[in-house]
Parts: C-alpha cells; sequence; structure tokens
C-alpha cells in the first residue's frame, strides 16, 4: 500500500492518504487490515475508502465520515481509475468542520492521484 502520510490540517484535524491496487472486495480487506497495522491508523477517527472494480462495480466505506466514500468514488470515476482502492484518513482534532472536510477528502485525493 502506498501512503502519502500527512497531507493536511485544519482545526486540529488531520488527513493523510493512502492506495493499492485491487480487484476484488477481499483485497480491500486486506489492504485495510494491512493499513491498519500501522497503529496511528489504527487509532485514526475515521479511515473513508472507495473503489471501482471492473468486476463488482463501485464500493465505498464511509467509517462513521458520512459521505466521505462517495467523495473518494466521484473522484475515481471521473479519473477513470479502476481497480484501485484508496483511503483517506482522518484523525479528529476536536473542532467540527463542517462542508470543509469534503474539500479535504478531495484535496487528499487529489494528492494521491497526482502522485500515482
Amino acid at each position: 500500500m502506498k501512503q502519502l502520510g500527512h497531507i493536511l490540517t485544519d482545526k486540529g484535524s488531520k488527513y493523510a492518504v493512502s492506495g493499492c491496487p485491487v480487484t476484488d472486495r477481499s483485497m480491500i480487506d486486506a489492504a485495510l487490515k494491512s493499513l491498519k497495522r500501522d497503529r496511528s491508523y489504527a487509532k485514526a477517527t475515521h479511515n473513508t475508502w472507495g473503489a471501482d472494480l471492473s468486476d463488482g462495480g463501485p464500493i465505498k466505506g464511509d467509517d462513521g465520515e458520512a459521505g466521505a466514500g462517495m467523495v473518494i468514488l466521484r473522484m475515481l470515476e471521473r479519473e477513470g481509475l479502476r481497480d484501485h482502492l484508496v483511503v483517506v484518513t482522518r484523525w479528529y482534532g476536536g473542532k467540527q468542520l463542517g462542508g470543509d472536510r469534503f474539500r479535504h477528502v478531495q484535496t487528499c485525493v487529489r494528492a494521491y492521484l497526482d502522485a500515482r
């Protein structure tokens, strides 16, 4: 799994992005398990993710950050990136971010797409 680490910080919340190629749900589960072996990612408030599988279609996980998985999926679909998992991790900083949280997810996914 490629980890770009911390991308941005806002009001104490920190965001990171990671990703890797996948072809099915079992590979997604294995990649998430691998990511969470890193103690800091395991303790994160949210590990939201999305993947558009050639054989299975779009799949996402919000991990308590309602709507974030759909933001990731839309960006992957626009980019035409299939069979690839992108995970945006957030460590909550104690203050609500409102709609900014979706912009931060977009910033993280864009950083990942630009770096691949």
